[in-house]
């Protein structure tokens, strides 16, 4: 019998019945940047290989961050970089933009790569628009990488952060999960950096 002649219908191939979802990598991600394919002036993250538009910032937000950033960078002084809506490397289909981050110290300040999950010390989303997707979608994300610490600055009406700590990777979720409206918050990493939330929520 020839090889031909062996084959039986079921190895025949089968038509597509349904659309492939095709999950862009980060390198992917990176080289249409490069080429001219995305817009430059768009605000993309990549998300378990596909690709966000971000929201657009509005001023309670672009305000908070800055608020933020100034408290952070006077809290910690010289035990993290403070890095500001900037990209962190999470796996090889994943390359979201948080808010804020602190960053293990290094010499070269990551000038030559993104900072990858295990340099991350503590990641800030600010939630005033976001917080059902940062809950549902980044939230997990970040306890499946190991990200130690995890806070969702809520507003303007809602006027706390959501403080996720103990990441559970196998199950992505964090143990500990707590909301502040007052006092002081602190790093779990970093317990001499105090922020105080009168001086994050003014006005």
């Amino acid at each position: 019998m020839s090889a031909s002649a062996s084959l039986s219908p079921t190895s025949q191939p089968t038509a597509r019945t349904s659309p492939v979802r095709h999950l862009w990598s980060v390198a992917d991600f990176h080289r249409m940047g490069e080429t001219g394919f995305l817009d430059p002036e768009a605000r993309l993250e990549l998300i378990e290989g596909e690709l966000f538009e971000m929201a657009p910032i509005g001023s309670f937000h672009a305000g908070t961050v800055d608020i933020l950033t100034g408290l952070l960078v006077y809290a910690v002084g010289k035990q993290a970089i403070v890095r500001v809506q900037s990209p962190v490397v999470l796996d090889d289909h994943s390359e979201p933009q948080p808010d804020l981050v602190l960053l293990r110290p290094r010499s070269d300040y990551y000038l030559n790569e993104h900072p990858r999950a295990q340099d991350v010390l503590l990641l800030v989303e600010v939630s005033d628009s976001t917080a059902e997707f940062d809950r549902k979608t980044k939230v997990p994300l970040y306890a499946r990488r190991g990200i130690p610490e995890v806070w969702l600055v809520m507003g303007p009406r809602r006027r706390h952060v959501e403080i996720h700590r103990d990441p559970q990777p196998e199950r992505g979720v964090y143990q500990t999960r707590l909301q502040l409206r007052e006092g002081v918050l602190v790093p779990a990493l970093l317990p001499t950096a105090e922020i105080r939330l009168d001086e994050l929520f003014i006005g």
